[in-house]
């Protein structure tokens, strides 16, 4: 028997993070969308927003967008489209604030997925704001 018919299957926590932290998924941000612990930086929930667009996780999307920013319909649009992306990678650029003492913060980034088979990007500086302590992504007009 050779070690390929040995080895296990890799769990989904065990794996790299698709956020690109450089860390597995079980200590990255797969805590954050189980509810078990919330995102310390701005960059952390960018990270975990990311990593729920991968794993199409529509709930936490919509969780971590701030209260006085949720358009009407939020929740449909995503469960309508969600499914029409490929992930592939978060590339951080910058990032303004949103440490442990700010209110606010920005991050740019350039997340890159497949859409239709076809390889995009989707360039963005995110903005975000505290809510009752906790980080909340605003929108992308930074």
């Amino acid at each position: 028997m050779n070690d390929s018919e040995t080895e296990r299957p890799q769990r989904r926590d065990e794996r790299p993070c698709p956020c690109g932290s450089g860390r597995s998924y079980g200590t990255c941000c797969m805590p954050f969308h189980h509810g078990k612990a919330k995102a310390p930086t701005a960059e952390a929930l960018m990270r975990s927003r990311y990593s729920a667009y991968y794993f199409r996780n529509s709930d936490y999307l919509v969780e971590t967008k701030h209260p006085d920013h949720r358009e009407p319909g939020l929740r449909k649009g995503l469960e309508k489209t969600i499914h029409q992306v490929n992930w592939a990678g978060l590339e951080i650029l910058s990032i303004s604030k949103g440490g442990h003492d700010d209110k606010t913060g920005k991050v740019e980034f350039i997340a890159r997925y497949f859409a239709q088979g076809e390889p995009q990007e989707h360039h963005e500086i995110s903005r975000f704001r505290r809510f009752k302590g906790e980080w909340k992504y605003v929108d992308d007009r930074g």
